[in-house]
C-alpha cells in the first residue's frame, strides 16, 4: 500500500468511526437492541460508499476488508461504554456526523479520480459518499432524511468538492492540501449553518393548486 493510498484508507476508517457513532447514537435514542443499533450504525458508515463503488464499477471498499465492520462494532461498544457522554444531547450527534461526513467526501472524490473519472463526476461521487448512509440510516429510524431537508448538508458536501477542485488547479498543489481543504470546508459549513441558522429555500406549493 502506497503512502497516499494509506492515507485514505485512514481517512476512510476514521470517516467509519465517525459516522458509525453517529447512527448507533440515533439508534440508542430509538431505543435500539444492541444488533439493531450496530445495523444501524453499519448502515450508517458504509451505505454511501457501496453506492459509490457500485456507480463506479470498483470493488465494494468493505467487502475487502473486515476491519470496517470490526470498527462499527468497536463503535457500539464506545456508545454503549459511554453512553452518558455519547447519547446525550444533539451536539455530540452533529459533531460526529460533520466529520463523517467531511471526511467521506474526500474519500469519495480520490476513489472517483483515482479510478480516472473527471472532476464533476468526483464530486457527485463525494456527495453520495458523504451523504447517503445518513440517508438509508434515517429511513431505517423513520426520520424525515437530512439530505432532503432545507439543512446545509448536500450543499455542504458540494462546496467542498468545489473548493477541493479549485485547490487541485492550482500548480503544484499537493493532493493533502486539497483534502484538507474539502474536509474543513464541509465542516465549517455545517457548523456555521446550524450556528446562523442557514437554510435553503423551501419549495413551496399551494396546497390549492395540488391535484385531488
Amino acid at each position: 500500500m502506497t503512502g497516499e493510498n494509506l492515507f485514505i484508507y485512514i481517512i476512510e476508517v476514521l470517516g467509519t468511526i465517525a459516522f458509525a457513532i453517529s447512527g448507533i447514537r440515533l439508534a440508542a435514542a430509538k431505543r435500539f437492541d444492541w444488533f439493531g443499533a450496530y445495523v444501524v450504525g453499519a448502515v450508517t458508515a458504509i451505505g454511501g460508499g457501496t453506492v459509490r463503488d457500485l456507480l463506479l464499477s470498483i470493488p465494494v471498499f468493505w467487502m475487502q476488508s473486515w476491519m470496517y465492520l470490526a470498527v462499527t462494532f468497536l463503535s457500539l461498544v464506545t456508545v454503549i461504554v459511554f453512553r452518558k457522554a455519547l447519547v446525550k444531547g444533539l451536539r455530540t450527534l452533529f459533531i460526529f456526523d460533520a466529520i463523517g461526513l467531511a471526511l467521506f467526501v474526500v474519500v469519495g472524490i480520490e476513489k472517483s479520480l483515482s479510478a480516472g473519472y473527471p472532476y464533476w463526476v468526483a464530486i457527485v461521487m463525494g456527495i453520495i459518499t458523504g451523504s447517503f448512509g445518513g440517508v438509508t440510516r434515517d429511513i431505517l429510524i423513520n426520520e424525515e432524511p437530512l439530505f432532503f431537508r432545507k439543512d446545509i448538508y448536500a450543499t455542504a458536501c458540494l462546496a467542498g468538492g468545489l473548493i477541493y477542485w479549485v485547490v487541485a488547479l492550482i500548480p503544484e498543489s499537493s493532493p493533502i492540501v486539497a483534502q484538507i481543504t474539502c474536509a474543513v470546508t464541509v465542516i465549517g459549513l455545517r457548523i456555521a449553518a446550524v450556528h446562523y441558522h442557514w437554510q435553503l429555500p423551501i419549495l413551496k406549493v399551494d396546497p390549492k393548486d395540488l391535484p385531488e
